[in-house]
């Protein structure tokens, strides 16, 4: 049995990019037999809003799509990341950091593709034998990084083909925060494997964050449960960034209140799912997975203008 999973995470609403991708999932789910689990990622303590985990499971109701699992909270399962933190620093793979992200941008030289912040430059990377070494050192909590060592990882994705990444160039990244909150990279793989993942549908944004997870697969011992990863082009706004509140309000819970029809979302979404010709003939997500095809969906980033023409079949034919 085939596996995937919805992973929203609450530090915001659902918008028509986050919808876009959820909707590719489940299609693809839907049309091969997977079994889906809805997950929601709810680690990011500062950012959690409150109210956000149950506004998306409302918010995926409405468009239609559904899951035979869950929800699973991240929150609820914080043992199961310590204990592979644990293992992972008694292998050596882990190693306390007391670096401050300020002192790891002026050592840095190079910029770090995922969070515009710098290459970690390994200054603690076999500094410490102990975390209380580092402890003290500090005279704070460290942080704990995984060592990627000087090595390539290659993987097939399932949409773009052939990857190969060089790892000196993405460095050392955190698995556990000072405050001992599991990093998003630790989490992801201890769930996915716990859970019995196969297949992950995300954007393509986080393409550099695979490289980082299988080796954690490897480190931890589950080299044969590494999924297969299918990375989407995003959905973006004039400026070429990803979409978000600066290109207005996209939220799907906006639409709902406003009284616009699932069906009139779902049909913008399916246009950028490289589905055609289906004006006035979808109800609910349902209806689409016959008419999606993989290989039709686009190559590159599709690019959402809130005052462009498909804003307008949004809101100018409001019920």
């Amino acid at each position: 049995m085939r596996i995937t999973r919805l992973a929203p995470s609450p530090t915001g609403a659902l918008h028509l990019g986050n919808a876009r991708t959820f909707l590719v999932n489940w299609l693809l789910a839907r049309q091969n037999g997977w079994r889906i689990i809805l997950r929601i990622e709810d680690l990011d303590g500062p950012r959690i809003k409150r109210g956000a985990d149950q506004q998306a499971i409302d918010d995926l109701r409405w468009l239609g799509i559904d899951w035979d699992e869950g929800p699973v909270y991240q929150s609820h399962r914080r043992g199961l990341y310590a204990e592979a933190t644990l293992r992972l620093f008694s292998a050596g793979t882990g190693y306390a950091c007391i670096c401050t992200r300020k002192e790891v941008d002026l050592a840095a030289s190079a910029p770090h593709a995922e969070d515009g912040g710098a290459v970690y430059p390994a200054t603690c990377r076999g500094r410490f034998a102990r975390i209380d070494d580092a402890r003290r050192a500090g005279g704070r909590e460290p942080a704990i990084r995984f060592n990627v060592g000087d090595q390539h990882v290659e993987f097939i994705d399932a949409f773009h083909g052939p990857q190969r990444f060089d790892m000196s160039t993405l460095g050392d990244f955190v698995i556990e925060k000072a405050d001992r909150t599991p990093a998003y990279q630790l989490a992801v793989v201890v769930d996915d494997a716990d859970l019995g993942i196969t297949d992950v549908v995300r954007g393509d944004d986080l393409l550099d964050s695979t490289p980082r997870q299988i080796l954690l697969y490897r480190a931890l011992g589950m080299e044969d449960r590494i999924p297969t990863y299918y990375h989407l082009p995003l959905v973006i706004g004039p400026d070429g960034r990803r979409l978000a509140k600066r290109h207005g309000d996209t939220r799907l819970a906006t639409y709902r209140e406003a009284g616009i029809p699932a069906a009139r979302v779902l049909t913008l979404l399916a246009s950028w799912s490289g589905i055609e010709n289906i004006e006035d003939k979808v109800r609910t997500a349902s209806d689409l997975v016959g008419q999606f095809d993989l290989s039709r969906l686009p190559r590159t980033p599709i690019v959402f203008d809130p005052g462009g023409d498909a804003a307008l079949r949004l809101e100018s034919r409001r019920p």
